[in-house]
């Protein structure tokens, strides 16, 4: 049985050849990078200083803001932690990845800092009117993510950007579900900071991260250690990237990434978009179908291609656990998003539907007949998950 991934909200799987193939290259090719003078280091290096300038192009940001990380929960712990102090107030939105929320949260207990929570409507008016209304005298920064990894709801960044930069604030933007995805440009939508995942819309494979920065607001390092550069000093440089980069980097990362960059360039973010979208849509239609199913989905809102949707009073990892055994896999359970959950009434969690670029109309109708069946076997009281000896059969 083929298995097909729709969880790619998660990580992109399959990866694209060419990234494959640079994994493979970099193994054999590349040692550490910016760690000596010859001949390995020297060629390390230079496809390093690549990789940064083909994300950095790619975001409308300059090459020396252009951070790696490990991921975007790194890269976000990076902006918030070094950015925040005590005694500043900070706002966030109720969509928020607990990357965002839980640093937030320690920082209110460790160094008092306050925060606002703000609730997104389905209007942008309003939603912008209460991001207005949380500002305080002391509020220092903005973070929130440019689209929800529950439900895909693309909030309103480009005036949230504004409205900051109107008011002297720091925007802190989480774009892991929306680099790869949408024309995003650090420069052109008006960021401070962008953070994003190389292993999801960029196709890159895990442990993957980057962050980057108009410098508008310098960010404390959160780590110090080695950088190959100033070492005599015993503090951590003061230029970018390496204040905010000690250790040895992810080197087959930045490989990966530098190809996971050149697909999506050569797709086109139009391009994908408009194809997992087209998906997206036709699962939702299917499931139009089946007054047990309910698709967290509002008329009039703009959304990045993820569908969230639960099926009757069924526990969402119920139905997971049946279209694994069918050959798909979707993502069950909270998604590392509390308030987006307690925000839908979800607590239990929803079922989320990810493609990529290499998701197919013809397994999107598969599962959504599998949907289908789960809910007929459902009416009929059939027992829905096999045995573990019949699945070995």
């Amino acid at each position: 049985m083929v298995t097909v991934n729709f969880d790619n909200a998660a990580t992109t799987y399959p990866k694209p050849p060419e990234v494959r193939r640079a994994v493979a290259e970099a193994v054999l090719k590349y040692g550490n990078s910016g760690r000596g003078g010859h001949t390995i280091a020297a060629r390390t290096s230079e496809m390093v200083y690549d990789a940064r300038e083909t994300a950095a192009d790619f975001f409308g940001a300059k090459v020396e803001n252009t951070i790696f990380t490990l991921n975007c929960t790194h890269a976000l712990n990076l902006a918030i932690q070094g950015i925040l102090q005590t005694g500043d107030h900070v706002i966030f939105s109720d969509l928020e990845h607990n990357s965002v929320y839980r640093p937030i949260m320690a920082l209110a207990k460790s160094r008092k800092v306050a925060y606002r929570m703000v609730k997104i409507a389905a209007d942008d008016d309003e939603t912008m009117r209460r991001f207005r209304a949380a500002i305080r005298p002391n509020t220092r920064a903005v973070v929130c993510t440019i689209a929800s990894n529950v439900t895909g709801q693309i909030l309103p960044y480009r005036r949230i950007a504004q409205l900051c930069r109107e008011n002297g604030l720091c925007f802190i933007a989480d774009g892991a579900q929306a680099c790869g995805i949408l024309p995003l440009s650090l420069e052109a939508d008006g960021m401070h900071i962008l953070c994003t995942a190389g292993h999801k819309g960029l196709y890159g494979i895990t442990g993957t991260g980057i962050l980057m920065t108009d410098c508008q607001f310098p960010i404390r390092p959160l780590m110090q250690g080695g950088t190959g550069s100033a070492s005599r000093s015993p503090e951590q440089p003061d230029f970018l990237p390496d204040r905010l980069e000690c250790g040895t980097l992810n080197v087959i990362g930045a490989a990966s990434l530098r190809a996971g960059i050149g697909f999506v360039k050569s797709r086109t973010v139009e391009m994908l978009y408009r194809h997992e979208s087209y998906l997206c849509d036709l699962f939702c239609q299917a499931m139009q179908e089946l007054p047990e199913v309910r698709v967290y989905r509002e008329a009039g809102v703009s959304y990045v291609p993820i569908v969230s949707f639960t099926v009757a009073d069924e526990p969402p990892e119920k139905l997971a656990a049946w279209l694994s055994q069918e050959g798909f896999c979707l993502r069950a359970g909270l998604h590392c998003a509390p308030l987006a959950h307690e925000k839908l009434g979800t607590a239990n969690g929803t079922l989320r539907f990810a493609p990529s670029a290499f998701s197919r109309e013809s397994d999107t109708l598969r599962l959504a007949a599998s949907v289908k069946n789960y809910v007929k076997n459902l009416k009929n009281g059939g027992n829905l998950l096999k045995k573990t000896s019949d699945m070995l059969k």
